[in-house]
């Protein structure tokens, strides 16, 4: 079975593909409505070690239905999806959303977020 996951941040980054799936994903252009991105310190070295970026984007849902994020949707198998959830473990996690495109989609959103969502 193939999941989507929506990216908006460093899962679109070639270096951080490689060292999560040793490939390069096939991504499709999407668009997340209601949400806004800002910023989130991550706490796991290794994750920072592998972006090379110590704050990583964050969406949160805005409730205002003219926000949106950009971003790219990959078709992830079983396998690489739990690469991501292990990569992302930490600070985010992993919650479902309908995209502009109408496709469902996998979001990792901020741990914190979640109890506010």
């Amino acid at each position: 079975m193939t999941d989507w996951v929506f990216s908006y941040g460093t899962l679109r980054l070639p270096e951080v593909q490689l060292a999560n799936y040793g490939r390069l994903l096939d991504g499709v252009p999407d668009r997340l409505p209601g949400y806004r991105c800002e910023l989130l310190a991550i706490s796991n070295p290794e994750v920072v070690a592998v972006s090379g970026i110590a704050e990583h984007p964050v969406a949160q849902r805005s409730g205002d239905p003219s926000d949106g994020v950009d971003g790219t949707r990959f078709a992830m198998t079983a396998a690489e999806l739990a690469a991501t959830d292990a990569y992302e473990s930490a600070d985010y996690t992993r919650v479902p959303v309908e995209l502009a495109s109408g496709t469902a989609a996998w979001l990792y959103v901020g741990r914190l977020d979640v109890s506010r969502s």
